[in-house]
């Protein structure tokens, strides 16, 4: 729609200043005037959707693919039907332009005029505080918190956290020493019975040392750390072996097992039994214990990077286990690896949209200083969208984290147009402030609809339940709003300033 809105506005102006040109001769300048910017327009825009391919994040992937696909279809369909259907329609007389039609950009024009020192300070104590805000951003987000509390998936997983334990799963896997076997082998021959009976029982340890594995010492350990996981305020349910020996020290008159007692349990324990109870949560075989954490997600104050990096701490300095024997793993962990590389995803998407941009504009403009003043706009957009987000304490995620890429490459497209018609009408006029109000008056009319129409499909996005999509469209859209006030105020006073074009005849 923002190239049909550019052709339109190409259309009429060309019209209005050469109304007894022909229709088809009418046509064919539009197109040829407007397809470089147009093109260039496109290819800012999919390099920002394609900066999303360098993400891990598989969704995020698609979704740059999908985007960049789209913009190549519609730039195509664009300019093969717009020209086709206008050759079919007679040529209507030229209609006088209304000066209220364009107040809002012709009033900019006069206040960039005006105003141009403080446009420029102004932009930098913005760029300062948005600076200070970006520094504030986050990546701790609750995927409780991606729903409004009116949906049923709110309030289900609400419930599931407080009353059912918690929804998040974590496993904590502790590895123990194999070096205490033989000694466990000893004392739980020396607390079993008479010496006259050893003889059965060494055939029967031939037959099974597993039991062996299961002394009072470990079962302490398992103990401690279970209850160490378990005062955690972020952890709700926690299943591991220490549950049923605390139900066994229940049944013995609360006094625990001995190592005899542990060994004569798992002997004759039925098997059915010991997958239910016993193989979920340790692994004789392998000396292992697991421990199934199911974690508060609507804790306010849940932060699972430093969660996990306190359970792995107090383990190894408090429990004194080594840091090879504790592994962490399952969806808390997954996730929170996913969180965390949205930061460099963020660095990482930015940069590389930043250098195709200016890329860009030196190929297009041939002029590393205009590609200089074509870039400030658009960082002034997207720093105070960044700035925003950390000052109101909106975590990046797998929706925000692409809002910078998106917003860049898209707003680009205002600074494309109206330094391409600038250059255009600046050898008319032979003087910037009057080009300036010449631009503002024509292709400034095109940046302002074509900006009101991207914001309004992005603004669709609050109508939706699902919080990330809403925080999508707003912040999109203020991106949208702030370029187009840049694009108008910020960029011609650039322009006067630095004249890169060459002084004025």
């Amino acid at each position: 729609m923002a190239i049909t809105i550019h052709l339109i506005v190409r259309y009429q102006d060309l019209l209005l200043n050469n109304p007894e040109a022909e229709q088809r001769q009418l046509i064919l300048d539009t197109v040829r005037l407007m397809l470089t910017p147009c093109l260039y327009a496109a290819l800012t825009t999919i390099a920002g959707f394609g900066s999303l391919l360098l993400c891990d994040i598989l969704p995020v992937r698609t979704f740059g693919w999908m985007m960049s696909a789209g913009i190549v279809v519609s730039l195509t369909v664009t300019f093969l039907l717009f020209p086709a259907r206008l050759m079919l329609s007679p040529k209507g007389p030229p209609k006088a332009r209304k000066a209220k039609s364009f107040s809002m950009t012709l009033s900019l024009a006069r206040f960039t005029e005006a105003r141009g020192t403080l446009i420029l300070i102004v932009s930098c104590i913005i760029f300062i505080i948005s600076a200070l805000g970006i520094s504030r951003l986050t990546v701790e987000n609750s995927f409780i918190n991606y729903f409004k509390e009116t949906t049923e998936i709110y309030q289900g997983m609400k419930v599931i956290d407080e009353k059912l334990g918690g929804t998040t799963p974590l496993d904590v896997i502790v590895e123990i020493d194999e070096s205490e076997t033989s000694a466990a082998k000893d004392t739980a021959k020396a607390e079993g019975p008479g010496e006259e009976d050893f003889e059965e029982f060494d055939e029967f340890e031939k037959a099974n040392d597993e039991k062996y594995w299961f002394t009072s010492e470990r079962m302490t350990l398992a103990t401690k750390i279970h209850d160490y996981l378990d005062s955690l305020p972020e952890t709700g349910k926690v299943l591991s072996l220490a549950t049923m020996l605390k139900v066994a020290a229940k049944l013995n008159n609360g006094i625990p097992l001995d190592n005899f007692q542990l060994a004569l349990v798992y002997s004759e324990l039925p098997d059915k039994f010991k997958r239910i109870i016993l193989r979920p949560y340790v692994s004789p075989q392998n000396s292992q214990l697991r421990y199934s954490i199911r974690v508060r997600d609507s804790e306010k104050s849940l932060r699972r990077d430093a969660l996990l990096k306190k359970i792995r701490h107090d383990l190894v300095n408090k429990i004194g286990l080594k840091e090879e024997q504790v592994h962490l793993a399952g969806w808390l962990v997954l996730y929170n690896n996913m969180l965390q590389s949205l930061f460099e995803s963020q660095i990482l998407t930015l940069g590389v949209v930043v250098l195709a941009l200016l890329g860009m504009f030196l190929i297009l403009f041939r002029s590393l200083k205009i590609a200089l003043i074509a870039i400030v706009p658009n960082l002034i957009a997207i720093s105070v969208v960044l700035g925003v987000m950390g000052w109101l304490n909106i975590p990046l995620d797998m929706m925000t984290i692409t809002i910078g890429a998106i917003s860049i490459g898209i707003a680009v497209d205002n600074t494309i147009h109206y330094i391409y018609r600038f250059r255009y009408e600046l050898q008319f006029e032979n003087s910037y402030i009057k080009t300036v109000h010449r631009c503002h008056g024509s292709i400034g009319r095109a940046m302002y609809y074509t900006s009101l129409t991207i914001i309004s499909g992005f603004l669709i996005l609050v109508l939706s339940n699902f919080v990330p999509s809403i925080y999508f469209g707003l912040l999109t859209g203020l991106a949208m709003l702030i370029a187009l006030i840049a694009a108008l105020t910020l960029l011609p006073q650039l322009i006067i300033l630095f004249k890169p074009f060459g002084h004025e005849a």
